[in-house]
């Protein structure tokens, strides 16, 4: 198992920027595959990033490709993620999330029943 705890959450302008982390507890952060969701109040939880094991491979929904940049510090047992140019439309909680290595697949990063762990989420809030 392992445990995630969100940060970096906050009020911001539009066009601004905040750069969310999640940390992770135990000593196997690096056999996990990571991702960010987010869910707006009245919306279904949707894919926002992710990123595989070693950071090698990065992948991003089209409503934020550009503008959105998943990372991942394995030595810190930290993944984050930088938001710049933010839109009211990014409002949201965004929720941390941790696919081991037996259920990772390429192909289905975007798909919230590959990740077995999640964290509490953290509220982002963009005013127009």
């Amino acid at each position: 198992q392992v445990q995630l705890v969100e940060s970096g959450g906050g009020l911001v302008q539009d066009g601004g920027s905040l750069r969310l982390s999640c940390a992770a507890s135990g000593r196997s952060f690096s056999n996990y595959a990571m991702g960010w969701f987010r869910q707006a109040p009245g919306k279904e939880r949707e894919f926002v990033a992710a990123i595989n094991w070693s950071g090698s491979s990065t992948y991003q929904a089209d409503s934020v490709k550009g503008r959105f940049t998943i990372s991942r510090d394995n030595a810190e047992n930290t993944v984050y993620l930088q938001m710049n140019s933010l839109k009211p439309e990014d409002t949201a909680v965004y929720y941390c999330a941790a696919a081991p290595w037996r259920y990772y697949s390429d192909s289905n990063v975007a798909l919230s029943n590959m990740y077995h762990y999640w964290g509490q989420g953290t509220q982002v809030t963009v005013s127009s």
